[in-house]
């Protein structure tokens, strides 16, 4: 970019990732389907709800902000970006329900009111529930509303590999939308930021980063049912289903937990994920898995940097594989893929934090 240009543009307030064109042409998608900005002024783009009204939500991890994006005329292009709130603490999470946009920080839930009618003058939070440990490792939340009309938040593990005593840690919690009754609901759980619900049974199927430390192709991250409450998924004791750690792998027998769905790659960082429910997709995407994998950062050759494909039988996982790839050139990745969301046409966004951006895949015969 010329220099000239480039100092306009920092004088007018317009960020670098505004300023520049993203290679999307690098982007390689199944026959059909094609890659869009929908915004690229979003910057630490993370986890996405969709309101009512029309207006994706999107959490930050490192800036401390959330933001709303608005497309006034439908053309799938944010017409206007606006800060909903700024100085939180990691407020990855977000999700909406009855007016209210609710957004995870690190140690605590809050809620903002009539949100959507408020955008240019958000109103003071007010905290649903302040009680979650405020440990920074894996620190910052995923969190969704069920079908049960609960907010589930998970809890990491405070560390790479440890046995904490402390419960709440490396689980998914449960609570009431006004806060209340806060439980375990799974556990085992190292540290997931995404999960989504079966769209005909219901039940919560979530991605879960695996341990570093144990070489460059063990563990897998993994893909994870979990059918009813209290089921236990290895962390520490076992990863993958059959690898036992190092340390705590033989203080618990690998029968005793629920083994992954699907095995995914090692270090990928899997992190959002949608049962796609869309009918702009061919039918042989209905109802199957879409996952954001954000890329490893501790792998002598990066991976991930993608959106992956798990197709399913009932419970079964048929196959893994590529649906969005192109972020990862060699060894750089000028993008990161975080979350993935529907919109009512069928079509999808992927948030990436890399680059500052929201992207829609749609699909054209």
């Amino acid at each position: 970019m010329h220099p000239k240009k480039l100092l306009l543009l920092t004088l007018l307030g317009v960020s670098l990732a505004c300023a520049r064109d993203l290679p999307l042409e690098q982007i390689e998608l199944p026959h059909g389907f094609e890659i869009t900005i929908y915004s690229d002024n979003v910057p630490n783009a993370r986890s996405m709800v969709l309101s009512p009204q029309g207006i994706v939500f999107v959490g930050t991890r490192r800036d401390g902000r959330v933001y709303a994006l608005r497309d006034n005329n439908n053309d799938y292009r944010v017409d206007k970006v606006f800060t909903v709130a700024s100085g939180l603490d990691m407020p990855n999470g977000v999700d909406f329900r009855q007016g209210a946009l609710y957004v995870a920080e690190n140690s605590r839930v809050i809620r903002f009111d009539d949100i959507e009618n408020r955008l240019d003058s958000p109103p003071d939070p007010v905290v649903v529930n302040d009680s979650f440990p405020q440990d920074e490792h894996h620190g910052w939340k995923y969190m969704r509303f069920g079908p049960d009309d609960k907010l589930y938040v998970p809890v990491g593990a405070p560390c790479n590999i440890c046995n904490p005593d402390n419960p709440v840690y490396a689980t998914i919690m449960r609570m009431n939308a006004d806060g209340s009754d806060l439980h375990v609901y799974a556990k085992g759980i190292r540290n997931t930021v995404g999960f989504d619900w079966h769209p005909k049974t219901n039940e919560l199927w979530f991605t879960d980063n695996g341990r570093d430390w144990m070489g460059d192709n063990r563990p897998p991250d993994e893909l994870n049912r979990a059918w009813k409450k209290g089921l236990h998924f290895g962390y520490p004791f076992w990863h993958g289903g059959d690898i036992p750690d190092p340390e705590y792998g033989e203080l618990q027998p690998k029968d005793e937990f629920v083994p992954p769905v699907q095995g995914l790659g090692p270090h990928v960082a899997a992190l959002g994920m949608l049962f796609y429910e869309g009918e702009q997709f061919p039918k042989e995407y209905q109802h199957q898995v879409l996952i954001a994998e954000h890329g490893s950062w501790n792998r002598t050759d990066k991976i991930g940097y993608r959106v992956m494909m798990v197709t399913l039988n009932g419970n079964k996982a048929l196959e893994y594989k590529p649906f969005a790839q192109g972020w990862l050139q060699g060894e750089q990745a000028w993008g990161r893929p975080v979350d993935v969301i529907g919109l009512p046409d069928g079509s999808i966004l992927v948030s990436d934090d890399r680059a500052g951006a929201i992207y829609r895949i749609s699909y054209r015969e």
